[in-house]
């Protein structure tokens, strides 16, 4: 009969097993959290845990990519089949595409506590770009032989052969003689002539220089043993990092030394986690250099995560500058898979002393042992969270990375998550670090809130206008005299935030009598109007949950009436600055700064940088714009609404509005003007948006956590949540509540399972995406533990399979 493994036959003594492995392959395979049992053959015996194999999966011995995670030499154990009856491992995948064993224990925790199959978790750890050896170029090097080996070359004319590159045999002894070609010659001469430092040189490079329209003659000289070749692979990307300019490092306050003592006396002391409470431009940032060059004199590297790509031209201008002798690598998603690929070698090969990115730089291949820092910057950001298996949160995911590295983990932020607060100051996890005031030389802004309804009845009272604006008398006023000051001084930037994109969020009949609304037919969501010139009547509508389009219809399909948008975005608040401020030009002087108008990293750092050069003398935007920037021309920040998230079904939305409007409100006054924020808002005496104004983030914890508290919800309590889609209604509910009772049944057979709450299932907030149901259940429960331990008994006993049907969200961040 013949092996389905010819290469694996017994008889072979290097084909013979030698331990057992597990394997986790890249499927989403669920059944097995410890990975599959594989037989190691003596000739991949040095194979080591962390290590990219090829595996016969199935029985159809289907050839598939998966990660060692596990070794076991000598005889097997109990719970191990017989080792005879193993598929064996069929052999390494490419070079290069394997992983710390730091990160294979993190990933096999993300796979647990996440609810995710390992596999899965695995494959999020390594990039694409990198599985698929993006950018890697193999060349040859070629350079002059040892002095004394060159044979000698004599002017008889060549032969034919000799000009094709074949060679010429020949028994040892005295210098034979060769014949060259005139062009092999001159390659000869061209080699000697070039100083030490530029040998060897690539083939081709060698052949441009010395004017030859093929690489024959030179491969000729190869053969012949007149040059030594040699292949290289390397990783190459077009990529550069420029620093922005940057002050002179400024003395440290007597607060910020401290600080920096206190958490540098850890360094060497393993785990230890701290979050860093500071006010907006209080030198948090100052805080992080000073610590990443205690780290890098360690002879240790330092990850720094930021929740957004958006601030890592800034951040890394920063460092590059600060720290001239670090190499500075930068890793998230909007780079290219080639730039990927070639700042992850890097990182791997132990030539990075600073790691920058987003939340997926808490993957970054440091080799083992040298890791010595994480930082997390602005940790409350709900960026950090994954929205798809593994939904991991960044934050955590960085602290597990800190402590299975033995290193410290630094949090930042001017309004932690409540998560963190609590831990700091109740459950006394992190070292709590403050730094209440600003910088020397720079103040708060005043924060004024204003009380929308009241704008527009001044508006209407003093100039009739039955048109809607969206920027108040006071907010329009304080624009112009920051754009064109009445006493003289320099004209000033502003910043205005809407975290709502599109042009109006409402589509309906213009007769109120008629009642029809414009909805996705997808989703159970209302279509968005996005302006475009490009389209007929300059318009389209967009589902922002399926991304559905459609054309903007003219007529109500009801009563055949006109259709009216109203509601507000981004586009409309441009349109109404344009109208109002003829001096700001979209595209010239104005920018809006949304996932619309930046079609890329590259369009998004070009707009900041012309912002940071004063081209630009106003950006509307998102949230994008509300976390992290630091320009010192910006007087004014506006915020068109803050009450966009306050109404949502989210135990968060507090929070999070808390969050936007004193991050956004602490992007003014970086220089020497304080500058100046006005908030409008239709709830002015909302605890969120009024302790906001006055910078009194320990006033609002406290009030915010006592209510959280009082309903029993995270973070004094720890949650999970279950999504449950699926086309039809009816098969959706009814799988919805198996899952709430089986869960029920599971939490009553656990130790302490009586204080595991279940509630559900009931319909998501958005009931329907992408024509698809959604049913939630959520499981609270007093610690951490408990619901891993229900988690891992619904895994056992088949009631929680995630996958297509079934989301599963731990310490969910976005109850929508």
């Amino acid at each position: 009969m013949t092996s389905l493994f010819p290469h694996l036959q017994a008889g072979s003594n290097d084909h013979r097993p030698v331990a057992r492995v597990s394997v986790a392959v890249e499927r989403g395979i669920d059944r097995y959290p410890d990975g599959l049992a594989y037989a190691l053959p003596a000739a991949l015996a040095d194979v080591v845990i962390g290590e990219r194999v090829v595996v016969p999966l199935g029985r159809g011995n289907t050839e598939t990519v998966g990660y060692v995670i596990e070794r076991q030499d000598g005889p097997p154990s109990s719970d191990i089949p017989d080792q005879a009856k193993l598929k064996p491992v069929l052999r390494r995948d490419r070079e290069g595409t394997g992983l710390p064993p730091d990160l294979v224990a993190l990933a096999r925790w993300m796979a647990s506590y996440y609810c995710c199959p390992v596999g899965m978790a695995l494959a999020g750890v390594l990039p694409a770009a990198v599985k698929k050896a993006v950018g890697l170029v193999s060349r040859t090097l070629v350079d002059l032989p040892l002095e004394g080996d060159v044979p000698t070359a004599p002017t008889a004319p060549p032969t034919p052969a000799a000009e094709g590159g074949g060679g010429e045999g020949g028994a040892e002894g005295p210098p034979r003689k060769v014949r060259l070609s005139p062009k092999q010659r001159s390659v000869l001469e061209l080699l000697r002539s070039l100083p030490a430092n530029e040998r060897p040189i690539e083939l081709r490079t060698l052949a441009e220089r010395a004017h030859l329209s093929t690489p024959a003659p030179i491969r000729g000289l190869i053969a012949k043993g007149l040059l030594d070749a040699r292949k290289v692979t390397a990783v190459e990307a077009a990529w550069s990092g420029e620093a922005l300019d940057a002050p002179p490092p400024p003395e440290l306050t007597a607060r910020q030394a401290q600080i920096v003592d206190a958490i540098a006396g850890t360094l060497d002391q393993g785990f230890s986690s701290h979050l860093l409470f500071g006010v907006t431009g209080s030198g948090k940032t100052e805080v992080y250099i000073r610590l990443i060059e205690r780290t890098v004199a360690m002879g240790r590297a330092v990850i720094v995560l930021v929740p957004e790509i958006a601030l890592t031209p800034q951040t890394g201008g920063r460092l590059i500058r600060r720290l001239p002798q670090c190499t500075v690598a930068v890793l998230h998603s909007g780079l290219t898979a080639a730039q990927r690929h070639q700042q992850w070698v890097l990182v791997a090969a132990g030539q990075a002393q600073v790691v920058l990115g987003a939340r997926s730089a808490a993957f970054a291949p440091v080799p083992e042992g040298r890791l010595g820092l994480i930082i997390v910057d602005e940790e409350h950001d709900s960026s950090y969270k994954q929205d798809q298996a593994p939904r991991y949160h960044g934050r955590d995911v960085a602290l597990r990375r800190a402590q299975l590295s033995g290193c410290p983990a630094v949090l930042g932020s001017a309004t932690p998550a409540l998560e963190s607060w609590h831990n700091a100051t109740v459950r006394g996890v992190h070292h709590l670090h403050t730094l209440p005031e600003r910088a020397p030389g720079l103040r708060l802004p005043k924060v004024e809130i204003v009380d929308f309804v009241e704008e527009v009845r001044a508006r209407r009272a003093t100039a009739p206008d039955r048109r809607v604006h969206l920027l108040g008398p006071r907010l329009e006023r304080a624009i112009g005299e920051t754009l064109q000051p009445r006493d003289g001084s320099a004209p000033g930037q502003v910043l205005l935030l809407l975290n709502r994109r599109g042009y109006a969020n409402y589509i309906a009949c213009a007769d109120h009598t008629c009642g029809w609304m414009m909805q996705c037919h997808h989703c159970d969501a209302t279509m968005v109007c996005h302006l475009d010139a490009r389209v007929r009547r300059g318009a389209f509508v967009r589902c922002h949950h399926c991304l559905s389009e459609q054309r903007l219809p003219e007529k109500c399909p009801r009563c055949a009436r006109a259709v009216t948008v109203f509601g507000l975005g981004t586009q409309r608040v441009e349109e109404e600055l344009a109208r109002k401020f003829p001096s700001l030009v979209p595209g010239k002087t104005m920018v809006r700064v949304d996932s619309d108008a930046m079609h890329g990293l590259r369009d998004l750092h070009a707009t900041l940088h012309r912002f940071g050069t004063g081209e630009l003398r106003l950006l509307i935007g998102t949230q994008m714009i509300a976390k992290g920037l630091d320009f010192a021309g910006v007087r004014l920040v506006g915020v068109v609404n803050a009450d966009t998230a306050i109404s949502l079904p989210d135990f968060r939305a507090s929070e999070r509005t808390f969050q936007l409007v004193s991050q956004v409100a602490g992007r003014c006054g970086r220089g020497s003007d304080p500058g100046r924020a006005i908030i409008q808002t239709f709830n002015p005496d909302l605890a969120p948006i009024a302790l906001a104004a006055r910078h009194d983030y320990v006033g609002f914890a406290r009030q915010e956590l006592a209510e959280r508290e009082r309903c029993g919800l995270p973070p004094v309590t720890r949650m999970v949540r279950f999504v449950v889609r699926d086309r039809d209604l009816e098969a959706c509910v009814a799988a919805a509540e198996t899952l709430a009772n089986g869960l029920r049944q599971i939490a009553r057979g656990l130790e302490g399972g009586e204080a595991v709450r279940i509630h559900g299932p009931a319909a998501c907030p958005i009931a329907r995406i992408a024509e698809r149901h959604r049913q939630q259940v959520e499981a609270i429960a007093p610690t951490a533990v408990q619901v891993q331990r229900l988690l891992a008994a619904a895994r056992d006993e088949g009631i929680v399979r995630p996958g297509e049907g079934l989301a599963v969200d731990v310490d969910p961040v976005g109850m929508m």
